[in-house]
C-alpha cells in the first residue's frame, strides 16, 4: 500500500502540493491525471525519493521495489533479449551465484530461482519485446543498432519484465505505435502488482486502470473507476460546488446589504454588527473555474473536385528498396482515414508518399492541380528552431505580414501573448506540438496528414483537436496510437501490411481484438449470426456522389427562389396593367418551391443512405 500523507512541496517558491494526501491500495491500477504543469512527474520523483518533501510523508512497505522508465537504454552491444533479462537484478544475481554456489547455499539459490520462475524468463522477456514491436530477429540485435525511441521501448520492456511492486510509468505510449499501445493496455490490466501511470490516452485510462488519482489545486483526489467515470463524477462535484458558491454569495450579499443599510442606525447597529461578524466567519466556497479552452483553429480550404488524389499500381520505397506496392488508392476531400498496421509495415512511408515527399517508383498518381497538403510528424516538433519564438517562426513563413496579424493565428492554437514571445526551447512539449500543427495548417491545406499528433497533448487538448478535425473541411490522414482520437475522427480504415495498403472493412474494436488475439490460442466459439456485409468503397463513393448532386440541386433551386422572391418584392410589379405578369411570376415561384421541397426530400434520403452505409 502506498500512503501519501499531508505532503507539501514547492519549486522555486511556487507550491506544487499543499497538505495533499492519498492512499493507493496494493495491486490497484491507477491513472494519474491533471493539466500539464501541476506536478505529476514531480510526484513520481517524490515517491522514488529523488526529491525531498517540504513536509508530510510518503510511505511504502519496507522491501517494496519501485520501477519506472527514466531514460532510454544505453547503446550497448548487448542484445535486446540480454538487456531485458538483466533488468531483473535479483534473477541476474541468482543466476551468477548458481554458477559457484555449493551445498546449502546452492539449494537456497535454486529454490529462489524456482520461486521467481527464472527458467521461463527468456520466454517472458521475448513475449514482452514482441508485444512492444520487436520481432525475433530484432531481439538478437545489439541495443546500439536502434535509435533512441526504440531504446525507450527496450527500457520499458525491461521494467515490465522485472515486475516491481510499484510500477510508475510516465506517458509510456508516447513512444509506442497503436499496436504497441494496445498491447501495453492489455498487459497493464493483468499486471500482478500496483501500477500508477501518467497518461493523456483516454483509451488506456478507460481500459487499463480501475481508479484515477487527480492532481488539482495542489491537492490529490482519489476516484474509483476508469477515466470516463471519473470525468462524470468530477463534473457533478464541480456543478455542486458552483451551485453552493452561488448560494453562499447570495447569502453574503443579503447580509452585506443589511449591514450597509443599518450599520449607522442606533436601533439596528447591534444587529448589523452581528451580521458583519457572520460575514467575516463565513468560509467562502470558490466556484470552479473552467480551464481556458485549449483550442485549435484550422483554416478552411476551398473545395476541389473529387478525387483530390488517385493512384493506380503505385510502387514506392527508398533507393533500391521497395516498401509498398500494388497501391490503388483514392482520396476525396471529405475523407477521414486512419492508417493501421504494425510498426515497420510502411505507414510513415505511405504518409510521405501522399504528402509528395517521396516519389513513386512505378505506377501512376493524379493530384488536383490546386491541391495543398499539410504534413505533421513528430520529428518536425524536434526540428523547430529552439532559439526563436513562435512569432519568429510565423514571420519566416509570412515575412510580409505584420506581427499584429500573426498573433491571432498563434492564439487560435492556444499560444497566447506570453508564449508567442518565448523561445521555443523553453516551451512545453504540448506548446511545441501546437506550433508545429499551426505551421502544418497555415496554408489551409485540402489534405492534412497527421503522424502521431497527440504526443505531449493533455486530454483537454486532445478533445479540442478532435473538435477541430471534425469541423475541418479538408481530408485527414491519421496515424496515431490514440484509439479515442481515431474512433472520434476516422470514418475509413486502411490497413498497411504485407507490402501494400487495403481497406479494413471492420471497425477499430475488431482490429483491437484481432491484435490481442494473435498470440492467444483459438477457442471454439458458438456460431454467430452472420454480420451484414459492409458496403464496398465504390458503393460509398457512389452514395457520396449522389449526395453532392442533391446538394448542388438544392443550392441551385435556392438561388432561383431568392431571385424570384426579389422579383416579387419589386413594388413596380404590382402596378395596374401588370396582372398577367404578376401571375406568371407567382406561378414560377410556386413551381420552384415545389421543386425545392422535392429536392430537399431527396437530399435527406441521400444523407440517411450514406450515414447507414458508413456506419454499417
Amino acid at each position: 500500500m502506498l500512503r501519501i500523507e499531508n505532503i507539501a512541496y514547492s519549486v522555486e517558491g511556487r507550491p506544487l502540493f499543499e497538505t495533499a494526501s492519498a492512499t493507493i491500495p496494493e495491486g490497484h491500477k491507477v491513472g494519474l491525471v491533471g493539466p500539464n504543469g501541476t506536478g505529476k512527474t514531480t510526484l513520481f520523483r517524490l515517491i522514488r525519493g529523488e526529491l525531498t518533501l517540504d513536509s508530510g510523508e510518503i510511505s511504502l512497505p519496507s522491501r517494496a521495489r519501485i520501477g519506472g522508465v527514466a531514460q532510454e537504454e544505453p547503446a550497448t552491444e548487448d542484445s535486446l533479449i540480454e538487456t531485458v533479462l538483466a533488468a531483473d537484478t535479483e534473477r541476474a544475481r541468482l543466476m551468477e551465484a548458481a554458477e559457484t554456489a555449493t551445498g546449502t547455499h546452492m539449494a537456497e539459490v535454486q529454490t529462489r530461482l524456482a520461486d521467481i520462475d527464472a527458467w521461463s524468463a527468456e520466454a517472458r522477456a521475448a513475449t514482452i519485446l514482441k508485444g512492444l514491436g520487436f520481432d525475433d530477429t530484432q531481439q538478437r540485435r545489439p541495443c546500439s543498432a536502434f535509435s533512441g525511441g526504440w531504446r525507450m521501448r527496450v527500457a520499458l520492456a525491461g521494467v515490465l519484465f522485472a515486475q516491481p511492486d510499484l510500477l510508475l510509468l510516465d506517458e509510456p505510449t508516447n513512444y509506442l505505435d497503436l499496436e504497441g499501445a494496445l498491447w501495453l493496455e492489455s498487459y497493464l490490466a493483468k499486471y500482478p502488482h500496483t501500477v500508477i501511470v501518467i497518461s493523456h490516452d483516454r483509451g488506456l485510462l478507460n481500459r487499463a486502470v480501475g481508479s484515477i488519482l487527480h492532481v488539482e489545486d495542489r491537492k490529490l483526489t482519489f476516484y474509483q473507476g476508469p477515466y470516463d467515470q471519473f470525468a462524470r463524477q468530477r463534473a457533478e462535484r464541480r456543478a455542486q460546488a458552483a451551485a453552493m458558491a452561488k448560494k453562499q454569495e447570495a447569502r453574503r450579499a443579503h447580509l452585506q446589504s443589511y449591514v450597509d443599510r443599518f450599520r449607522y442606525k442606533a436601533d439596528k447597529a447591534k444587529q448589523a454588527q452581528s451580521r458583519l461578524k457572520m460575514i467575516e466567519r463565513m468560509e467562502m466556497v470558490s466556484a470552479p473555474e473552467d480551464a481556458a479552452k485549449r483550442v485549435f483553429t484550422f483554416p478552411q480550404p476551398d473545395q476541389l473536385s473529387p478525387p483530390i488524389i488517385h493512384m493506380e499500381g503505385g510502387v514506392t520505397g527508398y533507393g533500391d528498396t521497395t516498401v509498398l506496392r500494388r497501391l490503388d488508392l483514392r482520396i476525396d476531400q471529405d475523407d477521414r482515414i486512419a492508417l493501421l498496421g504494425r510498426n515497420g509495415q510502411g505507414k510513415s512511408t505511405l504518409s510521405k508518399l501522399l504528402a509528395d515527399r517521396l516519389p513513386l517508383m512505378m505506377g501512376k498518381v493524379t493530384r488536383s492541380s490546386k491541391l495543398r497538403i499539410g504534413y505533421f510528424a513528430q520529428h518536425q516538433v524536434d526540428e523547430l528552431h529552439l532559439d526563436e519564438t513562435p512569432l519568429q517562426h510565423l514571420q519566416r513563413e509570412r515575412p510580409d505580414t505584420a506581427p499584429a496579424k500573426l498573433r491571432p493565428l498563434l492564439a487560435g492554437f492556444g499560444l497566447m501573448a506570453a508564449q508567442a514571445e518565448t523561445e521555443v526551447g523553453r516551451l512545453s512539449g504540448g506548446q511545441k506540438a501546437r506550433l508545429s500543427l499551426l505551421l502544418a495548417t497555415l496554408d489551409a491545406p485540402h489534405l492534412l496528414i497527421l503522424d502521431e499528433p497527440t504526443n505531449h497533448l493533455d486530454i483537454e487538448s486532445r478533445e479540442a483537436l478532435v473538435e477541430a478535425l471534425n469541423a475541418y473541411s479538408g481530408a485527414v490522414i491519421l496515424v496515431s496510437h490514440d484509439m479515442h482520437l481515431l474512433s472520434m475522427v476516422a470514418d475509413r480504415l486502411w490497413l498497411v501490411s504485407d507490402g501494400t495498403v487495403k481497406p479494413y472493412e471492420d471497425d477499430l474494436d475488431a482490429y483491437r481484438a484481432m491484435l490481442l488475439s494473435r498470440d492467444t490460442p483459438a477457442k471454439a466459439e458458438k456460431p454467430k449470426e452472420a454480420k451484414p456485409k459492409r458496403p464496398s468503397r465504390d458503393q460509398i463513393l457512389d452514395l457520396r456522389a449522389e449526395l453532392r448532386k442533391c446538394e448542388a440541386r438544392v443550392a441551385k433551386l435556392e438561388e432561383m427562389r431568392e431571385k424570384l422572391a426579389a422579383k416579387l418584392a419589386d413594388p413596380a410589379l404590382y402596378e395596374d396593367g401588370r396582372v398577367n405578369e404578376l401571375e406568371t411570376w407567382n406561378r414560377k415561384y410556386a413551381e420552384v418551391m415545389e421543386g425545392l421541397t422535392r429536392a430537399e426530400a431527396l437530399w435527406e434520403t441521400a444523407v440517411e443512405r450514406l450515414d447507414a452505409a458508413e456506419n454499417a
